[in-house]
């Protein structure tokens, strides 16, 4: 089996808040949010990189930001799409996701 944590997430052996599910992709908040709203968008399939996605995939993920952020009440007010590639930009877990960050500036996210 699979180590990785967001694929323990999809397959529903650790407990998250979902927001959204499709053929693709799964969202859901960040237990550590770093704005009002901060959601991640991860493809069903354990993917490391950006550069490894299907078209499908990356098609899907923005799609489901554009919902996720009417959801969540920040389409009109703005937010902001993240992806942190590799361990010198932040990123964490080692596979890829997509953070949708609204409800405060821009300025005082990061």
């Amino acid at each position: 089996m699979n180590n990785c944590l967001f694929c323990k997430i999809v397959i529903g052996t650790i407990h998250s808040n979902k927001v959204i599910e499709t053929a693709h992709s799964y969202a859901f908040h960040d237990i550590h949010p770093k704005a009002p709203t901060h959601v991640l968008i991860i493809p069903k399939r354990h993917v490391e990189r950006p550069e490894e996605l299907r078209p499908e995939e990356i098609a899907d993920m923005l799609a489901c930001s554009e919902e996720i952020a009417q959801i969540t009440g920040v389409k009109e007010s703005g937010y902001r799409l993240l992806f942190n590639v590799g361990a010198h930009a932040g990123q964490e877990i080692d596979h890829v996701h997509l953070h949708i960050l609204g409800g405060a500036s821009a300025k005082a996210m990061y």
